[in-house]
């Protein structure tokens, strides 16, 4: 059986790591750059992006008569498909917040 979070990680990589929770490092020096929220919003969208265009790649190539598999074909596609659901939900729940905190009386 595989590992849920590992299927995440394909889809959208690097998110596990960057949004590891680990103990701070007192060794660590004051100029190293944590990733910002932004960078990793930023991330997660070029990498949804880099999935839509390699599945769009792969159909293209398809289509012209090249040696691409079907299967290969579909799960890319699913995959795109997947990655791009989760941007979205990413979004509606950050929408959501964004909503409620303007809601809160001050």
């Amino acid at each position: 059986m595989t590992n849920g979070i590992g299927s995440i990680n394909r889809l959208v990589p690097g998110l596990i790591e960057q949004t590891s929770i680990t103990k701070p490092d007192i060794t660590k020096s004051s100029d190293t750059k944590e990733a910002g929220f932004s960078e990793i919003l930023g991330d997660m969208v070029n990498s949804v992006n880099s999935v839509q265009k390699d599945s769009a790649q792969l159909q293209e190539a398809f289509m012209n008569g090249e040696p691409v598999e079907l299967h290969q074909m579909m799960i890319k596609a699913q995959e795109a498909g997947i990655s791009m659901d989760l941007l979205l939900e990413v979004r509606n729940k950050l929408v959501n917040a964004y909503s409620e905190i303007m809601r809160m009386p001050i």
